[in-house]
């Protein structure tokens, strides 16, 4: 098993390039996979970490309701935002400047065939990110994602997930508002959740965040939780 990954940061980037760039990743290793399967060979599939942050844009998972963006076409226009309907799994979602997002694109077979646990770990390296800022979070039952105050009235979620999955290599992943413009969540109803609240970790700590510090702290977490070796 390949339990090298190499670390890429793309900076801000367009959505759709993101997305086009990930999917030929992922198609270029389910290849290996397959010419493996057929041809008995043992090529080892690569692994990679991207970070990056988006311009405004709206996405909408496969089993997501477009009802749940609340913007029209002219709506977008004067928020300087798009939108996509894309192959993810969950509902609507927001990123933005400010928003360190996360691309894994692992093959599992490197790590382990579980998709519960492929999620419960990237959420676990979150939950120790923000607890080295003083930030305490975690999960609320029965969703996705890391959450503040998941055990009351104040829920409120800094963390956004929704990952695809093909012959066992992984694509999108999370969305972590760090110095988020948070307005933007309200032309939506976040991954389709209308009574909790979206925060930042600027939001929390009341100051902007350095997000090259964050990167390299969620990096770190993300290796060890995974037992991978970046590069």
């Amino acid at each position: 098993m390949n339990k090298k990954v190499k670390f890429v940061d793309w900076g801000l980037v367009d959505y759709q390039e993101a997305w086009e760039r990930q999917e030929l990743v992922l198609n270029e290793t389910v290849a290996i996979k397959t010419s493996n399967r057929n041809n008995g060979t043992a090529e080892e599939t690569p692994n990679f970490l991207v970070f990056c942050e988006h311009p405004h844009v709206y996405t909408l998972g496969k089993s997501g309701h477009p009802e749940n963006l609340l913007l029209d076409e002219k709506g977008l226009e004067e928020k300087h935002a798009t939108y996509y309907k894309i192959n993810r799994g969950g509902d609507i979602t927001y990123h933005g400047p400010g928003q360190l997002v996360g691309y894994p694109i692992l093959d599992l077979d490197n790590f382990f065939t579980d998709i519960h646990l492929y999620l419960r770990t990237l959420e676990e390296a979150v939950i120790l990110t923000l607890q080295d800022y003083g930030i305490p979070s975690g999960r609320y039952p029965g969703y996705t994602g890391v959450w503040l105050d998941a055990d009351n009235e104040k829920a409120r979620k800094i963390c956004a997930m929704g990952v695809r999955c093909s012959r066992w290599v992984t694509m999108h992943g999370f969305a972590l508002n760090v110095n988020s413009n948070l307005d933007y969540f309200k032309n939506i109803v976040p991954c389709g959740i209308d009574d909790k609240d979206v925060t930042s970790m600027q939001r929390e700590l009341g100051y902007e965040v350095n997000m090259a510090e964050v990167k390299e702290v969620l990096k770190k977490h993300i290796a060890a939780q995974f037992n991978m070796e970046l590069f």
